[in-house]
């Protein structure tokens, strides 16, 4: 992995419990690091939902149709159709840079996805990779003149802003219903967010719902957003995950933000499931 990010923890099979000296372990590596990669793991649903709400109460995503029916603790994220031709989940998610829930007023801990279906390497060339980028590093390594200029500005968050752009790139979603609109209104969060357990402070803006930046004219903030945005994807803070079938990866959505390659179509398949822990 990155030397900014992430950890692989090895020897845990994630379909027994874990204990409590064992579960503080994982916690500590992951306030510490932002990722941790689980290979070769063999889930259930149920024991996948089990394992996220030991990291604290779960959310139930506002695109209710792609939550499993049986199970809403998880979002379905696939390109997969039904026998209708109907999508069985989200096949466009993550496509832009972002963290999952900048656009709500306590951004969700953490988020737990586990690939269950992957598209077949081709040789050394795999499909559907997930990138991954450190907002902390990001932060750190911002000049102080930047840290500064930066240090008491907000921004705004929208989720229906996303929404109608992914609509006019070509999204078959359909159109966010009022209550919809209602669950999820534009929010306003620090441009730099310290981390609510450890307290470092995190470049807080993303490509896909940061929109603004309060108390600048519209030429300016846009010129200072895009500045951030490019700054906080530079590869010298990204890690790029090829996914293999039993991954799960846990990340931190105050820490880190992530993007999903889009360089698959069906026939290859994709099936993800996601499961994302509320902020306490």
């Amino acid at each position: 992995m990155a030397s900014t990010i992430g950890m692989e923890v090895v020897g845990l099979d994630l379909s027994e419990p874990l204990d409590d000296a064992t579960l503080a372990e994982v916690k500590t590596l992951f306030n510490n690091n932002g990722i941790l990669l689980f290979r070769d793991q063999d889930l259930t649903e149920e024991q996948h939902i089990a394992l996220s709400r030991r990291f604290g109460p779960l959310q139930s995503h506002v695109l209710k149709s792609y939550l499993k029916s049986d199970h809403p603790e998880i979002l379905v994220v696939s390109n997969i159709l039904d026998d209708q031709g109907r999508p069985i989940g989200i096949g466009d998610a993550g496509q832009l840079w972002h963290s999952d829930t900048s656009y709500i007023a306590e951004p969700c801990h953490c988020s737990l996805l586990y690939a269950r279906e992957i598209p077949k390497p081709d040789g050394d060339r795999t499909y559907g990779d997930t990138a991954f980028a450190s907002l902390i590093a990001a932060f750190e390594a911002l000049s102080p003149d930047i840290q500064a200029k930066i240090a008491d500005k907000r921004a705004v968050h929208s989720y229906e802003a996303y929404y109608v752009r992914r609509q006019k790139e070509g999204s078959k979603r359909p159109s966010l219903t009022k209550e919809q609109q209602k669950e999820a209104p534009d929010v306003i969060h620090p441009v730099v967010r310290p981390h609510p357990i450890t307290g470092r402070k995190a470049l807080f803006v993303n490509e896909s719902y940061s929109v603004r930046v309060l108390d600048m004219e519209p030429a300016e903030s846009e010129a200072l957003l895009n500045e951030l945005i490019a700054f906080g994807i530079s590869d010298r803070f990204v890690y790029r995950h090829k996914w293999r079938k039993g991954d799960l990866i846990l990340w931190d959505n105050w820490a880190t933000q992530h993007l999903a390659i889009a360089d698959y179509t069906l026939p290859q398949r994709r099936l993800m499931h996601r499961t994302t822990v509320l902020a306490r």
